[in-house]
């Protein structure tokens, strides 16, 4: 008998990637910048940026899933969508990709909770990147009560992020 007429029918060997599988990350990311157009309103900016914890889990989960320069793009979506002066977030994202690039050669192995860590120190370092560049344009906004929520809640949304990004990922490579 043919070994393939014996396998059974739900079987995963032979089987690939769906379709536009390459893509599916980067609209992942854009996904989540689109989130900030819902109509929440606050005073002091609490609301994460989806799109910066889908890269992000995103690129700690896979670092092969996009190369490095796929970032400027979806930066600048990311400045189109959220108002941001076009060019912060295409310069904080790459500038976080080539760091995640760098870490990834100097470290060996990484669980859960150092992932967790490293998502954690980008998140602050981009919301205070983005504090600065809102005082130098003229906006009075103090740094606690602008980025310490803001921080806050997006490390402590980053797990969902990841949760989104493995469920995807395992959905696109069909496993």
């Amino acid at each position: 008998m043919v070994r393939s007429a014996l396998a059974q029918r739900g079987s995963a060997i032979g089987r690939g990637p769906r379709a536009g599988a390459d893509y599916i990350p980067a609209m992942s990311v854009v996904l989540g910048s689109l989130f900030s157009l819902l109509p929440i309103v606050s005073a002091t900016g609490w609301w994460p940026n989806l799109g910066l914890l889908m890269l992000l889990a995103w690129r700690l989960l896979r670092a092969d899933a996009w190369p490095a320069w796929w970032a400027a793009p979806l930066g600048f979506v990311n400045d189109l969508i959220t108002g941001s002066p076009v060019g912060l977030s295409i310069s904080l994202w790459s500038a976080i990709m080539i760091a995640m690039d760098i870490l990834d050669r100097r470290t060996m192995w990484r669980d859960y909770w150092i992932e967790w860590a490293i998502a954690a120190l980008f998140i602050g370092l981009a919301e205070l990147a983005q504090w600065r560049v809102a005082a130098i344009l003229g906006a009075s906004v103090p740094l606690n009560m602008s980025t310490g929520p803001a921080i806050i809640v997006s490390v402590l949304c980053f797990p969902v992020a990841a949760f989104l990004a493995a469920r995807l990922d395992r959905w696109r490579l069909g496993r």
